[in-house]
């Protein structure tokens, strides 16, 4: 038996050749809002989007002693070097990611765009200031351990899906019924 006899993967691909786009989206959907029945991912997303939504009004609307839209791509593009498009699609990503959590809708792509605000910050800002926060205000800047527990939550969400209590559970169940 050769490896491609072996692997299940020509199989797949042939069934979903066979699909129609119209039964492909749907079978692209059930995959990304399948999820466990377990409570542990509510807990953690509604967690996490509940602590990323405010970082992201911050930089939408200048909500929680933030500088708004405007004052943030500036910010973005001038200090931080960002193509006007990355820096629009991290804010835009950061705040869809987060409402995207908390209501349990497409939780795996919420997660996944939080994840990638996650790295980008880590990467252009809190990199060089070490892993701990400032929490005695004797650093010129705040380290990366909060990114790395919210990229553990990130990795959890995206395997187990939004849980219990989440619009993802619930169409999950209501295409079980039908």
């Amino acid at each position: 038996m050769n490896l491609e006899q072996a692997s299940p993967t020509p199989r797949i691909d042939a069934a979903l050749d066979a699909l129609s786009p119209r039964q492909r989206m749907r079978y692209a959907l059930a995959r990304l809002t399948t999820t466990t029945d377990a409570i542990w991912p509510t807990i953690l997303r509604i967690t996490l989007g509940g602590v990323m939504l405010p970082h992201a009004l911050q930089k939408t609307l200048g909500l929680f002693g933030g500088f708004g839209l405007s004052s943030t791509m500036h910010w973005f593009t001038a200090q931080l070097h960002m193509p006007a498009v990355v820096a629009a699609s991290a804010i835009f990503l950061e705040q869809i990611g987060a409402l995207s959590l908390i209501f349990g809708l497409f939780t795996r792509a919420g997660a996944v765009a939080i994840g990638i605000i996650m790295v980008g910050a880590v990467l252009t800002v809190h990199l060089p200031y070490g892993f701990f926060m400032n929490w005695a205000g004797t650093q010129a800047g705040e380290g990366f351990e909060f990114h790395l527990l919210a990229l553990a939550m990130v990795v959890a969400l995206a395997i187990a899906g939004g849980g219990r209590a989440s619009i993802d559970a619930a169409l999950s169940r209501s295409r079980e019924l039908s």
